[in-house]
């Protein structure tokens, strides 16, 4: 079982409207309301594709029952901290008269998690670590956590022998990566800004320097490169897919999840990483595929070493 942690989740609101221009009023034609998050992302790719997956995160009021009844409603194994501060919100408006399709985005901080309630998550996680074959933090933390939390539940899992995957940003990863972290997954951006480097080779041996074992760099429409303990390596797809970007890098993570529990070599889940990441930010919604797309390059997807 492939248990995700999300730190920070949130309800995610989708408004459509016929066109936005700031400082007026909208009529908004509909709302769709989601489970979101970056590890809820990882979780619902996992299921989707049949493996069996676990998500954990701390939630609370209104906005957290309708996250577990979400994910209730979606067949998906869950296990939520209630807590007294309110789940927050992220909130896209879409306007249909942009022929590009972008969502401008609101992205609250979320509620702030005290030190009793995130040592309450970590024990609540602690137990079903015994289950997992596979343990991924991902995504923003909430106020009040410190940079070391992903580092603790890094710490915690391999106590219990299992191997984990960090996706974050800054000295949240940095810390992931000093305690061992067997993968961490910034993108190029994220490396940029956590290294100060503008290499994405010198910023993956980095934090390769620090104590990660392997580091996964997403490059967008241009695949991934991967600096490991066998290697460099670079996959690409077979061309540019255009979309949303959104949930992209997190379906790539559950595509290193699953190669992990699979104990698949690295070339081969790097290629299930870019062709996850094609088909999701082809598909409509973060934390769905594109299943078209998926078929049309899964076998098509080149990798190959690179000197270091």
């Amino acid at each position: 079982m492939i248990i995700t942690v999300t730190p920070n989740p949130a309800l995610d609101v989708s408004y459509r409207v016929a066109h936005l221009e700031p400082g007026t009023s909208h009529r908004v034609r509909s709302v769709h309301e989601r489970a979101g998050g970056k590890g809820l992302n990882v979780s619902r790719v996992l299921h989707d594709q049949g493996l069996r997956t676990l998500v954990t995160a701390p939630v609370g009021g209104t906005r957290g029952d309708a996250v577990r009844d979400d994910l209730a409603a979606a067949g998906i194994e869950h296990l939520l901290l209630p807590v007294p501060g309110p789940t927050r919100r992220t909130v896209a408006v879409i306007a249909e008269a942009d022929l590009v399709g972008e969502a401008t985005l609101f992205n609250e901080p979320g509620s702030h998690l005290t030190a009793a309630d995130w040592q309450r998550f970590r024990d609540l996680v602690g137990t079903r670590l015994p289950e997992a074959s596979v343990l991924v933090c991902s995504g923003s933390l909430p106020p009040g956590c410190t940079v070391d939390s992903c580092a603790e539940l890094v710490r915690d899992a391999h106590v219990r022998s299992v191997p984990v995957i960090v996706d974050a940003t800054g000295p949240a990863l940095l810390a992931a990566a000093a305690a061992g972290a067997d993968v961490v997954k910034p993108n190029a951006a994220e490396l940029r800004e956590t290294t100060g480097q503008e290499d994405p080779v010198a910023g993956a041996r980095q934090l390769r320097d620090r104590g990660a074992a392997a580091v996964v760099v997403s490059l967008g429409p241009d695949g991934v490169l991967a600096f490991t303990e066998q290697g460099l390596w670079r996959a690409k797809p077979p061309y540019a897919v255009s979309g949303n970007p959104t949930g992209a890098g997190d379906a790539a993570v559950a595509a290193l999840a699953a190669g992990i529990s699979r104990r698949q070599p690295w070339p081969e889940r790097l290629r299930t990483a870019v062709a996850w990441s094609a088909a999701a930010a082809a598909a409509p919604v973060a934390g769905t595929l594109d299943h078209h797309v998926l078929r049309d390059i899964a076998d098509r997807i080149a990798v190959e070493p690179l000197a270091s």
